[in-house]
């Protein structure tokens, strides 16, 4: 699995790719909605910008307003943009991209987070101050003389958690968002996955929030502090229109499908063979098109555009674009696989009982179908039942899931994660009895994935994958309950038997 780009990185490949200019669409996805545009009617008038927030700090940025020939603005109101609001001091980088709206008659507004660049404050990302700035933020656009009252936002990544957030604290006037490879919870998706610590996210902390540091391990169960940097905790005001834009190979996958899952009248998902970070530049980049359709649509004038269904999936690895008006979709069906003796993965009610143990320091347990006689798409819903008993008092559990092809290439598809104290929830812990065994319960990412006939499933369980997790398991020996009355993998498919 590739390895996510650090900000830095992610802000030079974006310049390197965008840069000034927007690139047209480069994508094999048929929906006009992935095509469309319009000729450039302005130019691009640059204001600096101190924003009072409600508090009386005032945070820096740019707002960009579209300008006639002579580079004035050009008179009259359009609708607006809230583009990027995100830690990372990078106004002009990210205005760049935002050039595409403005020229097409957006005022778009580009601004430093509280505690970055030039905005006052210490940074605390998506915590109960930054919500609260990016509400005064959407509110201080919709109030300019130039501005129709019609405000938008859009992000990737951190911003795009941020347009989440701005959504389920309902500005008056935000009216549509956009957010790419976004959460729908800070505390699972990104702190802690399934309660075990997320080992690679500690670099961003130093770079982008070194107080984190301190703050996160003091709130290692899902209280109020985590609470109110959540999406999921909130679901029921995320009312707006929402493009949630992910990539098959993000680390916010299950965020995306979470949020369409959870609120289907309003959400609309795009998920495409993308790694985390910007989407300009990588294969099948739908480019600016579709968000200036969205906007278009909700925000403007113009008819603009949406999706054809509310679900634009590409199926990977390189299977193409499918749309749905679910997910996973209506006419999958639920697969179960036992998790055998003899290392076997394999269908039916029969197979026989009895157990495997790995040690928990570097062991582990693998089981793999036979070869598959018919392609079979795995569309989401991947559950892992594995009844386990630990020699210490807590445990870690880690299931991968991978596409085995006749040369012995392994691909990993999915994983999911849980320790075991934490098999009730995160809100408190389970106690663990050395030696009892548990049905714990592991949700695994989503996947979009075709598994061609001649190939295998193999699943793999251990207590350890760094950098994923922690290697904080406690030493001993798991015991894994094999058989129809064991262990077992579930998944959501198209065609094909196991």
């Amino acid at each position: 699995m590739a390895q996510p780009l650090t900000p830095a990185e992610q802000m030079a490949r974006f310049l390197e790719q965008s840069g000034p200019v927007s690139h047209a669409p480069s994508t094999s996805a048929t929906d006009p909605f992935f095509s469309y545009d319009r000729p450039e009617t302005h130019g691009v008038h640059v204001e600096q910008v101190r924003v009072p927030m409600r508090d009386g700090s005032q945070l820096t940025g740019e707002l960009h307003r579209p300008a006639g020939t002579d580079g004035l603005p050009t008179p009259g109101r359009f609708p607006g943009l809230v583009y990027e609001f995100n830690g990372y001091d990078a106004v002009p980088l990210f205005a760049a991209g935002a050039r595409h709206f403005v020229t097409r008659g957006y005022n778009v507004v580009v601004c430093n987070v509280r505690g970055t660049g030039g905005s006052d404050g210490v940074i605390d990302p998506f915590g109960p101050q930054e919500q609260s700035d990016n509400f005064d933020l959407v509110e201080w656009l919709a109030a300019q003389p130039c501005s129709t009252g019609r405000i938008g936002q859009l992000g990737v990544s951190y911003g795009g958690h941020n347009t989440l957030l701005s959504a389920v604290n309902q500005p008056p006037h935000l009216t549509a968002v956009i957010a790419a490879q976004a959460f729908s919870d800070w505390y699972d998706n990104t702190i802690y996955h399934g309660g075990i610590p997320n080992a690679q996210i500690r670099e961003w902390q130093r770079n982008t929030a070194p107080s984190t540091l301190e703050t996160y391990p003091q709130h290692p169960l899902f209280d109020d502090y985590w609470r109110e940097r959540s999406v999921k905790a909130r679901w029921d005001r995320l009312r707006i229109p929402v493009l949630d834009v992910g990539g098959w190979v993000d680390h916010y996958r299950a965020g995306m499908v979470e949020n369409f899952r959870a609120r289907q009248g309003n959400v609309w998902m795009v998920a495409g063979p993308w790694e985390h970070g910007m989407v300009p530049g990588q294969f099948e980049d739908i480019g600016a098109a579709a968000y200036l359709a969205w906007f278009d649509h909700w925000l403007s004038e113009l008819p603009g555009l949406l999706p054809e269904a509310k679900v634009t999936s590409y199926e990977m690895p390189a299977e193409g674009w499918r749309q749905y008006s679910t997910w996973p979709p209506a006419e999958s069906r639920t697969v179960s696989l036992s998790l055998a003796a003899d290392g076997e993965l394999q269908a039916g009610t029969e197979t026989p009982s009895s157990t495997g143990a790995f040690e928990a320091g570097d062991g582990q347990l693998s089981f793999q179908t036979r070869l598959l006689d018919a392609d079979q798409v795995i569309t989401g819903g991947i559950e892992a039942t594995v009844r386990a008993s630990f020699t210490a008092d807590d445990g870690n559990l880690a299931v991968a899931l991978e596409d085995l092809a006749p040369d012995g290439t392994a691909t990993r598809l999915t994983n999911g994660w849980l320790r075991a104290s934490h098999r009730e929830g995160n809100e408190a812990l389970a106690p663990v009895d050395p030696g009892t065994d548990y049905r714990l319960e592991i949700t695994l990412w989503p996947a979009h994935h075709r598994v061609r006939a001649g190939h295998r499933l193999r699943v793999t369980v251990s207590s350890r994958d760094y950098p994923l997790i922690d290697n904080d398991a406690p030493d001993g020996t798991v015991t894994v309950w094999l058989g129809a009355n064991g262990s077992a993998l579930r998944y959501h498919a198209l065609s094909g038997e196991v």
